[in-house]
């Protein structure tokens, strides 16, 4: 098992890519927080239509240790709790996942100012504070590991523009966190997927889910599982010696030139 006994936080993992992690993490041999704004998962019209059991009970399932902390990431207060409970829970901390994040549909006109706040509290500076609290645990750590959750839009538009501007602005701090806590032998690395097929694609319709599938040149759409095996290898041992990286995980979507 390549994350035999090591302790990993993965947030907005109920659901989509986080409970994928989760998942695959689990089935590594790793123990595993599951931290989100709600313990069931969600349900998709296009994805997960048929999703029922909580990720804690899938990861029991799979003979691993799970604990669900109900988390909202854009309170700071409450992530410090996680961080809290987690070590209460297993005395350790090896390995961190940012994922929880929101895209509510909008342009630069449309979108409210409570809008923009809400998508930067919760897919930037969340992530900012969740690898603040556990730094301290995991500089204790033979393996620390820290992999945001990015975008494809950390590279273009769409999306809205908050979200395109916390993804890129997540990139970034990669590189910033990376420069800061490689001392420390923690390595800290940005996953960008592009379409995964998860509940949170429910604000598209299904002529724009035709469309990302025939940008995509592998003859499919990406699923929370191929998420979860990279972040599994940036997790592992193998690759100890990568970070400050953004890997684009699309089926090769933005591999195109177009002219």
């Amino acid at each position: 098992m390549l994350l035999k006994d090591r302790v990993a936080i993965v947030t907005g993992s109920s659901s989509g890519i986080g409970r994928g992690i989760a998942l695959e993490f689990a089935r590594e041999g790793a123990r595993v927080v599951v931290a989100d704004i709600r313990e069931d998962p969600r349900r998709g019209i296009y994805h997960e239509t048929d999703v029922s059991t909580t990720t804690v009970e899938e990861i029991e399932k799979l003979g691993a240790a799970g604990l669900f902390i109900h988390t909202d990431v854009s309170d700071a207060d409450q992530l410090q709790h996680l961080v809290n409970e987690t070590i209460t829970w297993q005395g350790q901390l090896d390995i961190l996942v940012n994922n929880a994040g929101i895209n509510p549909p909008g342009t630069t006109e449309s979108t409210t100012m409570e809008q923009w706040e809400q998508v930067i509290g919760v897919n930037l500076r969340s992530v900012f504070v969740a690898t603040k609290f556990a730094a301290p645990h995991l500089k204790k750590s033979a393996c620390g590991r820290i992999i945001q959750i990015s975008s494809v839009n950390a590279f273009g538009g769409g999306g809205g523009p908050a979200y395109a501007a916390a993804k890129a602005a997540v990139v970034n701090m990669v590189h910033d966190q990376a420069l800061d806590l490689g001392p420390e032998n923690i390595t800290v690395n940005a996953i960008c997927p592009g379409y995964i097929e998860t509940a949170i694609q429910n604000v598209m319709t299904p002529e724009a889910i035709q469309a990302s599938r025939d940008a995509t040149p592998l003859p499919r759409l990406g699923t929370p599982r191929d998420v979860g095996r990279l972040a599994v290898f940036l997790a592992s041992d193998d690759a100890a010696w990568l970070t400050g990286d953004a890997i684009v995980l699309d089926g090769g979507m933005i591999a195109r030139v177009c002219v």
